[in-house]
C-alpha cells in the first residue's frame, strides 16, 4: 500500500462526514499494533509521533523510519505525523523525516507570539510540503500544568479561532472543547455545540486531541457536529500496558517477546475497536 497523505485522509473524512483516527505511536509495537487495527478494521489512520516521544527517542529519524516501514506494508492507507512539536526547525524537518503533516504548538506563547511563530513555521513547513496542524484554546492533561479543561478562559473561542486561522495559514486546527490529555477514564464530556460553532465559524478542520477520555457516544457526536481528526494516544497504553502486566504476573522469563506480542496484541485491538465504534 501507497503511503498516505495526511492531508488526503482528512479531506477524505470531512467530504464523507466522518472522521479519521490519528494514533501516537511511542515504540514500533505500536507503529505495528495500529497498521494491524487498521487492517482489520479496513479503514485509514494517521501514525503521529509526539515530541514528548522524540525526546524518548533522542534522534526522531530511526522511529520514523520505522512507522514508514510499517505504514508502506499495510493493507491500508496510513499517514505519518510529528504531533506537539514544540521546534520550528524540528517541525519544518518533518518533511525530510518523512511525514506528511505537522502539529505545530506555541501555545505556551502569548496570543500575539503564538500567531506569529506559528504563521512563519506554517510558510516554511509549506514550502516543504507539509501540511499543518496547530492548537488554539487549552486542552488540559498537559505535564507540568495544572490547568483544567473546565477551566474558565481555557474553551475556543470562535471569533479569535476564525482570526487565528486566517492570520497562520493552517490547514487543520485543534480546539478546546473539553477534552484533556492523558486520561485514563473515559469522563470527559465535550462541548457539541461550542464544536458546530467552531466549524461554522472556521471552515477548517477541526482536530480533537485528549479523545482517550471522551466515551465513544461524545466522539461519535463530536463528529456529527464538525470534528475531523480524533487524536488518541493513552487509551493505546493502557490497554498495552494491562497487557503486560497480565503476562508477566505468572512467569519468571526475561524473554521479552511474549508480554511485547501480548501488549502489541491489546493495542491492535483497541484501535480495530475504536475505528468500528466511531
Amino acid at each position: 500500500m501507497t503511503l498516505a497523505s495526511t492531508a488526503d485522509l482528512v479531506a477524505a473524512a470531512r467530504d464523507s462526514q466522518s472522521c479519521v483516527f490519528a494514533f501516537n505511536v511511542v515504540t514500533l509495537e505500536h507503529a505495528e499494533a495500529i497498521a494491524a487495527g487498521a487492517t482489520a478494521a479496513g479503514k485509514p489512520c494517521i501514525l503521529q509521533l509526539s515530541h514528548n516521544s522524540i525526546d524518548f527517542h533522542h534522534d526522531p529519524a530511526p522511529i520514523t523510519a520505522a512507522m514508514i516501514a510499517v505504514a508502506r506494508a499495510a493493507d491500508v492507507p496510513l499517514a505519518i505525523h510529528l504531533d506537539h512539536i514544540t521546534d520550528a526547525d524540528l517541525a519544518v524537518r518533518a518533511a525530510e523525516l518523512g511525514a506528511s503533516s505537522v502539529m505545530f504548538d506555541a501555545g505556551a506563547l502569548p496570543y500575539s507570539d503564538n500567531v506569529a511563530t506559528t504563521a512563519d513555521v506554517t510558510r516554511r513547513a509549506h514550502d516543504a510540503g507539509l501540511y499543518v496542524e496547530a492548537e488554539l484554546g487549552y486542552v488540559g492533561g498537559k505535564p507540568g500544568s495544572p490547568v483544567s479543561a473546565h477551566a474558565a478562559g481555557v474553551r475556543t473561542d470562535p471569533i479569535e479561532a476564525t482570526s487565528y486561522v486566517a492570520a497562520t495559514g493552517v490547514d487543520a486546527l485543534a480546539v478546546a472543547v473539553g477534552s484533556s490529555h492523558a486520561m485514563t477514564d473515559k469522563s470527559a464530556t465535550l462541548d457539541h455545540e461550542l464544536i458546530s460553532a467552531l466549524r461554522d465559524a472556521t471552515g477548517t478542520p477541526l482536530v480533537l486531541h485528549g479523545s482517550s477520555g471522551v466515551p465513544d457516544e461524545q466522539l461519535r457526536a463530536a463528529v456529527s457536529a464538525g470534528m475531523v481528526k480524533i487524536n488518541v494516544g493513552t487509551a493505546l497504553n493502557i490497554a498495552f500496558t494491562g497487557a503486560v502486566r497480565d503476562a508477566l504476573a505468572d512467569t519468571e522469563k526475561v524473554d521479552p517477546r511474549p508480554y511485547l506480542r501480548a501488549g502489541r496484541d491489546a493495542m491492535a485491538a483497541e484501535v480495530e475497536r475504536l475505528l468500528r465504534a466511531i
